[in-house]
């Protein structure tokens, strides 16, 4: 049993925004996705993955093709593929998002 307190693992630069790598298989990876305020995740898509958003703190604007919507704690955001989308914290606070991906995707991925 692989247990992770996401707490702990959370990571943070003044650079960019940090992803931090919780687990991988073959066909899934779960990170922590870590904003200071005006950082962000640029648009991009995966040809053969889907991706799920679950925000553990903060508030963040979430991009989907053409739809914006903000988000806050405790709400969810699935993204199938192969959809464009991105995440931009906007805000002055913090962000952490919980993301998971499953599907077909290259190894670099999760690293």
């Amino acid at each position: 049993m692989d247990i992770k307190n996401i707490t702990e693992a959370r990571r943070w630069s003044e650079e960019k925004m940090q992803k931090v790598g919780l687990y991988a298989t073959a066909g899934m990876f779960c990170d922590v996705y870590c904003f200071e305020p005006g950082q962000f995740q640029k648009l991009h898509n995966h040809e053969n993955a889907d991706k799920v958003y679950v925000v553990l703190e903060g508030e963040g604007r979430f991009v989907v093709e053409d739809e914006e919507q903000v988000l806050t704690a405790n709400e969810t955001l699935g993204v199938a593929a192969p959809l464009r989308h991105g995440v931009f914290n906007d805000s002055n606070e913090r962000l952490v998002v919980l993301v998971f991906l499953a599907g077909e995707y290259p190894k670099s991925l999760s690293q």
